[in-house]
């Protein structure tokens, strides 16, 4: 399964470095597994909302790359700042590549308010979703079906809500793909004791 985690400028650390974590681990335990950092644009690094600058392993091009899964972080949204989330679904590149990649098969897993890029991109319509409590009005006022939840899956695409929610969702989609044994490993590697079920679509 190939992995590709979207980084932006004022994307949340953790939000993007956890399910790399956890996804990298998955491999490290025998899943056929990797994860990539990437951007919509060449580019050495990119600076979190924190100012952590993170490498990019690449270019994501919607046009002719096709993940197996593609999470996108959130970061910003709530306080509109001007490299976040809220900046990147104004400008809609990241969007639109969402959109994209969704109708071409990729899974798509929003983390926290990136499942409001989700929603942007159209691909939360009539579907269960949640994303981090500040923004909960904002999804509401989307076509999507807001439920109370730490992580939902809805099949193709996958949502979570506040922060440390990437790990629960990560961890559910290695035992979704790769079995409890792997996802079980993954958890006592990090140390990290999965906090709900996530909700079925």
């Amino acid at each position: 399964m190939q992995v590709a985690i979207i980084l932006y400028d004022g994307f949340d650390e953790l939000d993007a470095v956890a399910p790399f974590e956890v996804f990298q681990n998955a491999g490290a335990a025998g899943a056929d597994c990797e994860a990539q950092l990437v951007a919509l644009s060449d580019r050495e690094f990119v600076t979190a909302s924190h100012g952590m600058r993170v490498g990019v392993d690449g270019v994501l091009d919607p046009e002719t790359d096709r993940p197996d899964l593609l999470v996108v972080p959130g970061g910003g949204w709530n306080s509109r700042a001007a490299q976040s989330a809220w900046a990147e679904a104004e400008k809609g590149e990241i969007p639109d590549a969402i959109a994209a990649l969704h109708e071409a098969g990729t899974t798509v897993a929003g983390v926290c308010t990136g499942g409001m890029l989700l929603a942007r991109a159209g691909i939360l319509d009539g579907r269960p979703a949640v994303t981090h409590g500040g923004a909960l009005s904002d999804l509401r006022k989307t076509a999507a079906e807001v439920v109370s939840a730490r992580v939902v899956d809805d099949g193709d695409v996958l949502t979570a809500g506040g922060v440390t929610s990437g790990l629960d969702l990560s961890l559910h989609v290695v035992e979704r793909e790769f079995g409890s044994d792997i996802a079980d490993a993954v958890s006592t590697e990090i140390e990290y004791e999965r906090r709900a079920d996530p909700f079925d679509g």
